[in-house]
């Protein structure tokens, strides 16, 4: 259903307002570039500090810039089961391909009660791809809990950012011939991730790199491993330096240098240091991505 490289777009401020704009001219230059699809208002986008008004738009503007012409998965998720579902149902109403829903943060519900949660989410009858991130979530939905989700309609795939590497194939395993979607949340195991199963990666690099990150996942697709390994080799620097502060700081920052949007993000987000911005402007010159 979802393959390749789908940027987790940031979402562009200017004077602490959605920038739509510059927001309308990145979702452009990442489909001229390649990017296999579009992934609004996920953590990247900043989707804590958006209000749901702010998140609807956000979406809206996405689905309006693209025009079918790549996938748009939106982001949908909350640790509050009726506001996930809400934002769901926005999503299916507005056109979304499918929607992303995050493992419920914070509250720390059991396997069960995660289980629940995206069977009320799913019951909005739009594809629903898990985002497991324990990391932020703090919990972790488990390999069997994903596989009883699977055989529910519309549970179609996983965003697995738990960066172990043993997941894709016990999960493939679990889900016994089941088509079941899985991209890699992490930018620094992408290729890795493929090797185990999976079809691509909801990246952050890609937005500011989706030319290089699109055409690796495709050097994969086509058999060409040398080709893969070489654009790999020249992006973990750059994986690297998009983690060296929270994100979205340091990848706003890197959009900024390459002139795509100012670098504005939401409190309690803040400005990355000087001794950061030196080590993503570092990154993106080795990359070849800055002059």
């Amino acid at each position: 259903m979802f393959k390749g490289s789908l940027p987790a777009l940031i979402t562009p401020f200017s004077g602490g307002e959605v920038d739509e704009e510059s927001f309308r001219a990145f979702v452009e230059w990442q489909i001229e570039e390649g990017s296999d699809g579009l992934v609004p208002c996920g953590t990247t986008g900043e989707s804590p500090t958006l209000s749901h008004d702010e998140h609807k738009r956000v979406t809206e503007i996405c689905l309006d810039q693209a025009k079918g012409r790549a996938p748009v998965i939106a982001g949908a998720g909350s640790n509050s089961t009726s506001e996930a579902v809400d934002l769901t149902r926005h999503a299916k109403e507005a056109g979304a391909n499918a929607a992303l829903v995050v493992t419920p943060y914070y509250n720390k519900p059991t396997q069960s009660g995660m289980y629940a949660h995206f069977k009320a989410v799913a019951e909005v009858g739009i594809p629903v791809l898990i985002y497991n991130i324990p990391g932020r979530s703090i919990v972790d939905m488990s390999v069997e809990t994903m596989a009883e989700l699977a055989k529910l309609p519309n549970i179609v795939g996983v965003k697995d950012a738990t960066a172990a590497l043993d997941r894709p194939q016990l999960t493939k395993i679990a889900m016994n011939g089941t088509d079941f979607c899985q991209l890699s949340g992490e930018d620094g195991t992408a290729v890795p991730f493929l090797a185990a199963g999976g079809v691509g990666c909801i990246s952050v690099t890609a937005n500011i790199a989706p030319r290089m990150c699109s055409d690796m996942q495709r050097a994969w697709r086509e058999g060409d491993l040398g080709t893969c390994m070489k654009l790999q080799d020249r992006l973990t620097p750059v994986h690297a330096a998009m983690f060296c502060e929270a994100s979205p700081g340091p990848v706003k920052y890197a959009a900024e240098l390459l002139g795509k949007c100012g670098s504005e993000a939401r409190l309690p987000i803040v400005e990355i240091a000087d001794s950061s911005k030196d080590t993503v402007r570092k990154a993106l010159i080795g990359a070849g991505l800055l002059n």
